[in-house]
């Protein structure tokens, strides 16, 4: 049997038992800036290469292309595809410029796309250890390597984004900006901050006896919303479901309404009943109609049910610092739920 003993979460010992994990996340900003610095000269290197034309389209290849779809698909001045799968699209050449995300430099299918962007004579930029498998791929006359160190994909992501930013095909995701957003999740959260002012751990009790569902109404705190449910599932165990609200809003709608007499220690079955579910909603400020829209039906149908609204919310500077606060934070209290789960 299985329970949530929230007084771990400021426990020094339990906490020191999780000590990697948390300082891995705490140094979050610090892998950002590094791997900025590092690739700087780099980067340079690969603007002043992209200064004489721009490319027919830009194709992210490899299974991290998804991070920059996100990010690039509503500003890209020309037309972008990611290729998460094998090899490249078809009409890929000469006069397009294909970039990639390599956090760990190993993976054969990534090496793959790269081996073939360089033998069709694209432009190629790629964001991965110098001393990778990916990166031997990458040798070529029109191909620029940005050294990266850390395994870490959004730390990778944000060299390539400042490479894109700096040649006109993306947004501003400024390392400094990022680096600090992230810092300041980390002071939010650490582990020495007592769970009455310390967001993540409040979300992880809020977690502790429910099954989460994720939501995020931009398409970046959409992608927030998956990898944070994928943190809580590894680190429980237990069910966590992220998706758009046509996906999430019939799981709320079939929730039972709750009831007010249940003994809240006995479940509502009397016998510790099937976990309820609580509504997580990750809000990155966008003011879409569609996304007003929508988050309305999901606190409306919520409200119905008797269903638990958590609100996790970012004021970063730009698009990609607020996904990063969001999917830090999330991924703390991923952390903290690990942490108070315990076995009998």
């Amino acid at each position: 049997m299985t329970w949530f003993d929230e007084s771990r979460l400021d426990d020094e010992m339990a906490l020191g038992a999780s000590d990697l994990r948390l300082r891995t996340l705490a140094e979050s900003g610090a892998r950002v800036r590094r791997e900025a610095e590092n690739a700087a000269a780099a980067t340079a290197v690969a603007v002043e290469r992209a200064q004489d034309a721009r490319p027919r389209a830009v194709i992210a290849a490899g299974p991290d292309s998804r991070l920059l779809r996100a990010v690039l698909e509503p500003w890209c001045p020309v037309p972008f595809v990611a290729w998460p799968g094998q090899g490249l699209p078809g009409w890929a050449g000469s006069l397009d410029l294909v970039v990639v995300l390599a956090p760990n430099g190993s993976d054969t299918g990534t090496a793959s796309a790269v081996a073939e962007a360089v033998r069709r004579g694209c432009q190629v930029v790629v964001a991965c250890p110098p001393a990778s498998m990916v990166a031997e791929h990458a040798d070529g006359r029109w191909s620029t390597l940005l050294p990266t160190v850390a395994d870490d994909q959004l730390a990778t992501a944000v060299v390539m984004l400042t490479y894109l930013h700096r040649v006109g095909l993306g947004p501003d995701a400024a390392p400094d900006g990022v680096a600090q957003a992230l810092d300041d999740v980390a002071i939010a959260c650490s582990p020495h901050r007592d769970i009455s002012i310390n967001p993540a751990k409040m979300l992880a009790i809020s977690l502790a006896d429910a099954n989460p569902l994720v939501w995020g109404g931009s398409v970046l705190a959409a992608r927030a919303a998956r990898r944070v449910a994928e943190s809580i599932r590894r680190s429980s165990g237990r069910t966590a479901l992220a998706g758009d609200a046509e996906h999430l809003l019939p799981v709320l709608e079939a929730t039972r309404p709750r009831d007010v007499f249940v003994d809240p220690f006995a479940g509502e079955t009397g016998s510790g009943g099937d976990l309820r579910p609580v509504l997580v909603v990750l809000d990155d400020g966008a003011d879409d109609p569609v996304v007003r829209e929508h988050r309305g039906r999901l606190g409306a149908a919520a409200d119905g049910r008797g269903v638990r609204v958590e609100t996790v919310t970012s004021e970063a500077p730009s698009e990609v610092a607020r996904y990063a606060s969001l999917l830090l934070t999330g991924t703390y209290a991923a952390e903290y739920l690990r942490l108070g789960i315990v076995e009998d």
